[in-house]
């Protein structure tokens, strides 16, 4: 039952930063993107998901950093390379269109 527990806490936990990346990303950055003169027109979902994975990078560091420094699991997760990379991207993907001019996604 303690496995299915820390399953169920962990999908919620992803349901959560899901669903908070793309409340940010309505009502926070596509005002900015607006601003800036940049249509929020496209495949708006790779901008939220490069939100939440950025919500989810922050969270795992205050939470592994500061609350809870023992956990194996947020160990893990931030020596991960691939953790890391996948931030660089998602950074890129909420950034570019600031570059390009428009969100080319």
């Amino acid at each position: 039952m303690g496995k299915l527990k820390k399953v169920v806490i962990r999908l919620i936990e992803i349901i959560t930063i899901l669903s908070i990346g793309l409340l940010f990303t309505v009502n926070i950055l596509k005002p900015i993107y607006e601003n800036f003169g940049i249509l929020f027109i496209g495949n708006v979902w790779f901008n939220s998901f490069g939100v939440s994975y950025i919500l989810f990078v922050l969270y795992t560091l205050i939470v592994g950093l500061c609350i809870s420094k023992e956990s194996i699991l947020f160990k893990k997760r931030i020596t991960s390379v691939f953790f890391w990379l996948t931030f660089i991207g998602s950074n890129y993907v909420v950034f570019i269109p600031f570059i390009k001019g428009e969100n080319p996604f």
